[in-house]
């Protein structure tokens, strides 16, 4: 398991459970059974939400995959992992 806190691009991040969620926010890569699950919560908030999209796999379940995913949430992921 990989968290990584940033702030998410233009559009936000869509998530399964809350819908877009923006501003500062945690991204968690989860491993397990070869998927990697995209989890995201407000900064300091109790609450993990799926990323839309996830997950993914089968996939390189390295710190390069959790990097490449906080990339693409810096960017925005308004569609989710579904782009």
């Amino acid at each position: 398991m990989s968290d990584s806190s940033v702030v998410a691009g233009p559009g936000g991040v869509m998530t399964a459970e809350a819908g877009v969620v923006t501003g500062e926010v945690t991204v968690r890569t989860e491993v397990a059974h070869d998927r990697v699950t995209v989890r995201i919560q407000y900064v300091d908030a109790d609450e993990w939400y799926e990323v839309e999209g996830s997950p993914l796999g089968p996939a390189d379940s390295g710190p390069r995959l959790h990097r490449e995913i906080v990339q693409a949430v810096q960017r925005g992921l308004p569609d989710g992992l579904n782009t």
